[in-house]
């Protein structure tokens, strides 16, 4: 069945987009990750990948052109499909709503900021105003409340801020683009919602919004709701595919009828993730329509002590288990490094380089007042330089060119509670040992905080991970996309090594690095470490380069 596909929001702020270039052409095949278009936000022009898989049937915006957010911008379907009557009708929809639009702020040009945030704003007490879920990245599509910073009843003044948000990269702030008095809180403390669901209620003090409130819990002055609410209605071609796999037989794992016989209603989509998972249906409480087994439910499953009870009894012990929700970043380090190992061709460079030099370097520099930098450090100032000369291993792969960058952003791999963070060292060729090394350091104690702004983390041209401090002596790393290359530092050993036809007692560190074969080549990829050999072997050289 084919989807419209509208102009996202890829900005907190963004109320219309430009279609830079579009990656796919109609008739094209897309795959779910796939990236469609470039489109140019008021911040900066981002990537848009599909959430859906099939045919491209059709383009409503041209390259070039702009268009408000929520505007058709493409339809994925079957192919052969007939979609003139789906554009015709979005066509239609737009016109009418526009019209809408125009008329209303024509009548009240004080409702235009309500009507831009698809509220209802002929429902809503003056001076009221509905705050939903921002969206804080390009990638965000839902958001957790990390921590309320006011209640209700308080005073809240245009630029305060309002709570915390976890978002798919960091906690961050959300302030306010409004004052009055906080009314009403739609989303409490480590409760998770969808990306324009309602999450607040600001207006004059005293103000009776209790029939705001009502309407808020019926899914009304919610976009999200809106569109969730579009989906979840009784769905014909859900049905319709139900009824044409009447006469397939289920497996065993994923049973469609209970023990005394009685038919499981459930979707589709649920029933084949119940099979890849093995779970019975019939032991699966369903939440939708009629009781209707649908995806979260066999998402959020559970086996029941009833279940467990069946298993073989083990006399050694008892089995025990915890599962917790995957959290927004974790979610989206699977996703991206998913895509990354299966799409990009990886291959490792494995190089092994004396550190005599550089940890007499290290202890000398150190000797200076209120100076201190690390191995580190000295790594991501030669990979910086080491990267001015090979801009090929500072390139980054696209379907239709090679963009080889000039500049040098080096990403450091940062380790969080959640997972990975990536802030990033800008120019760091052009940067001291003490700066890296200060910068890194804020940028560490910024991460595990959850305060790094998703500006400091984007714009790497290489990334960097180290994990010599817990002692693991060689690795390698998953690329951090769309870079066309990561190196993995190793820890630093005390080993008998051949120095001047003499076995003696030295210091090595083994490094790893993983390229892309469509970008770096192996003599490529082999030169630029005997480059970066150089500098860290002889890291004097550096402070003259």
């Amino acid at each position: 069945m084919a989807e419209i596909i509208n102009m996202p929001r890829l900005s907190d702020t963004m109320e219309e987009g430009v279609v830079a270039k579009w990656l796919k052409n109609v008739g094209d095949t897309i795959e779910e990750g796939d990236i469609l278009a470039e489109i140019e936000t008021d911040k900066a022009v981002m990537e848009f990948e599909s959430f859906h898989e099939g045919v491209l049937l059709h383009i409503g915006i041209q390259e070039g052109q702009s268009a408000k957010v929520d505007s058709l911008l493409a339809v994925i379907g079957d192919k052969g499909e007939d979609v003139s009557k789906l554009i015709e009708d979005a066509s239609t929809e737009a016109t009418a709503a526009e019209a809408k639009i125009a008329k209303e702020e024509s009548a009240n040009p004080k409702e235009e900021s309500a009507i831009q945030e698809g509220t209802n704003s002929s429902n809503l007490p003056e001076g009221v105003e509905i705050i939903t879920m921002p969206r804080l990245s390009d990638t965000m599509t839902e958001g957790t409340v990390a921590t309320w910073l006011k209640k209700v009843g308080d005073n809240v003044s245009e630029g305060d801020i309002l709570a915390e948000i976890e978002t798919d990269k960091a906690t961050m702030e959300f302030e306010s683009f409004y004052e009055g008095s906080l009314l009403y809180i739609g989303i409490n403390e480590g409760e998770s919602a969808m990306v324009d669901s309602v999450l607040a209620v600001i207006g004059t003090k005293g103000t009776d919004v209790s029939g705001v409130i009502e309407e808020i819990k019926k899914g009304g002055f919610s976009k999200a709701a809106a569109t969730s609410t579009e989906k979840q209605e009784p769905n014909k071609t859900e049905e319709k595919i139900e009824k044409k796999t009447t006469n397939v037989v289920a497996a065993p794992s994923a049973p469609s009828k209970t023990s005394d016989g009685g038919r499981i209603f459930a979707s589709p989509l649920a029933k084949k993730i119940a099979q890849e998972k093995g779970i019975n249906l019939a032991q699966v409480q369903g939440t939708g329509e009629n009781g209707r087994i649908v995806k979260s439910d066999i998402e959020n499953f559970t086996p029941s002590a009833a279940g467990n009870a069946a298993m073989p009894f083990v006399p050694s012990g008892q089995e025990s288990s915890e599962e917790t929700p995957n959290s927004q970043m974790r979610k989206v380090i699977a996703r991206r490094l998913g895509e990354s190992k299966f799409t990009a061709p990886h291959y490792y460079l494995n190089v092994e380089f004396n550190m005599d030099n550089a940890i007499a370097f290290r202890k000398q520099f150190n000797s200076i007042p209120d100076t201190k930098i690390s191995f580190n450090d000295i790594v991501v100032k030669a990979t910086a330089l080491a990267l001015k000369q090979h801009p090929q291993v500072n390139s980054q792969w696209f379907d239709d060119r090679i963009k080889k960058n000039h500049h040098v952003h080096i990403g450091v791999a940062v380790a969080v509670e959640d997972g990975l963070l990536v802030p990033v060292v800008r120019f760091a060729n052009e940067q001291t040992l003490p700066q890296i090394g200060a910068q890194v350091k804020e940028y560490a104690g910024k991460a595990r905080n959850k305060k790094l702004t998703p500006q400091e983390m984007e714009g790497s041209t290489f990334t960097i991970s180290n994990l010599g401090m817990f002692g693991i002596t060689d690795f390698t790393s998953i690329i951090n996309q769309p870079n066309s290359a990561i190196l993995s530092v190793g820890a630093i050993v005390q080993k008998p090594i051949v120095k001047e036809g003499q076995i003696v007692v030295g210091n090595t560190m083994k490094l790893t690095m993983a390229c892309d074969h469509r970008t770096v080549d192996g003599a490529t990829g082999a030169q630029f470490l005997q480059t970066l050999k150089g500098y860290i072997e002889n890291p004097v050289t550096m402070l003259v380069s």
